[in-house]
Formats: structure tokens, C-alpha cells, sequence
């Protein structure tokens, strides 16, 4: 299941078959499931491996709907998205699971190529998330690196104050300053303090 794309999740084997075909067919890498409570048991083996994958999911299924699937993948903490197939009745219904986070639904009957665009778009978001995420691990992780007086002089450097200034508020020399400023660059993978500012600034505030 880890290096499936595609998760097709459908009580309706005729479904499953076809949506598996149409993505084999386009190059994708897919797997069916016939329901919720299979799909999520193969999902918690993966807990903390999650790989890269969108997930087709039905919204009227038995004995799980798509919607308490949906909510408990969320518990799990998985981060594919989902994309709902749905029927006109259903799509107050998956309407609602976008709100709760699903990434889109789509209404049948649909479009073959609009489905594969879709997922297209739903993978190609999932690893720019993915790699925002580990971006935002590497700095947090470079942030706890720094020394107390480097978190000072970084403090000072995100606040547009120059290395005179830094050295006479901090009580230092403006060599001094220099040092910590290019230890703090290398540090966080940055070329000057307008970089650090930015990326300090997509960062949630640290404690």
C-alpha cells in the first residue's frame, strides 16, 4: 500500500475496477478498497509512513459512510487528501467534509479527464504541503541549534537593525555581531537578514 497514489475506496466493485483501469491506464499507481473499515485497517499500518497519495472515496458506503471514514483518517493524522465521489443527493453532505478539510468532491457522473486533473492538482498540493512541513521542521530545528546570545543578535537582525546598532543595544562589538550573524546564516540556510525575516515570519511563534 506505501507506494500506492491512488486509494479508490468504493463498495461498488464495478466502480473500483473502472477507476483503477482509468488510473493504471494514465500512468498512476492505484489500490481499491471495498469500504471504509478495509481502507482505514490499511491505513493505520502505515501510521508515521504515510508516503505521497490522494484518496477516492464514495460518499454512500456500508457499513462506514465516506464521511466517518473521512473523520476517522483524520483522527489518524494521515495527510492525503480526499476527493469525494458523489451523487446529486450527496453533495450537501461532501460539501460539509470540505469545510471539515476534505480537498474537493466531485459529482457524478463525471469526466474522465476532469477526475485525473483533479487528482493531479490534489497530489501536487499534497507534496507542496509536505515539503512547506519539512521546511518548517528544518528551521524549527535550526532555531532550537542557536545559542542564547545568537537568538539574541537574531532577534535584533528580524527587526531590521543593523550590526552597529545590535552591537550597542546588545553590548557587544560589532565584530562580535558579525560572527553571530554568519553563524545564524549558516545555521538557517539564509544569504541575508531580509530571507531570515521571511522565513522566521511563516513560522508559528516559538516558545
Amino acid at each position: 500500500m506505501s507506494q500506492a497514489r491512488v486509494h479508490i475506496v468504493d463498495d461498488d466493485p464495478d466502480i473500483r475496477d473502472g477507476l483503477a483501469w482509468l488510473f493504471d491506464s494514465r500512468g498512476f499507481q492505484s489500490a481499491s478498497w471495498d469500504g471504509g473499515p478495509a481502507f482505514l485497517a490499511a491505513a493505520r499500518a502505515l501510521q508515521g509512513d504515510w508516503g505521497e497519495a490522494v484518496v477516492l472515496m464514495d460518499m454512500r458506503m456500508a457499513p462506514l459512510s465516506g464521511t466517518v471514514t473521512f473523520q476517522l483518517l483524520k483522527a489518524l493524522g494521515c495527510p492525503w487528501p480526499v476527493l469525494f465521489l458523489t451523487g446529486h443527493g450527496d453533495v450537501g453532505s461532501a460539501v460539509a467534509a470540505v469545510k471539515q478539510g476534505a480537498w474537493d468532491f466531485l459529482e457524478k457522473p463525471f469526466q474522465d479527464n476532469e477526475l485525473v486533473d483533479r487528482v493531479q492538482q490534489a497530489l501536487a498540493a499534497a507534496t507542496a504541503a509536505q515539503q512547506d512541513d519539512e521546511e518548517a521542521r528544518r528551521l524549527r530545528q535550526a532555531l532550537v541549534s542557536l545559542s542564547p546570545r545568537e537568538r539574541e543578535v537574531l532577534d535584533e537582525l528580524i527587526r531590521g537593525h543593523y550590526n552597529k546598532n545590535i552591537a550597542d543595544h546588545l553590548g557587544i562589538t560589532a565584530r562580535t555581531v558579525e560572527f553571530h550573524r554568519a553563524n545564524i546564516f549558516e545555521k538557517m540556510g539564509v544569504d541575508s537578514a531580509v530571507e531570515l525575516a521571511h522565513k522566521i515570519g511563516r513560522l508559528q511563534p516559538i516558545g
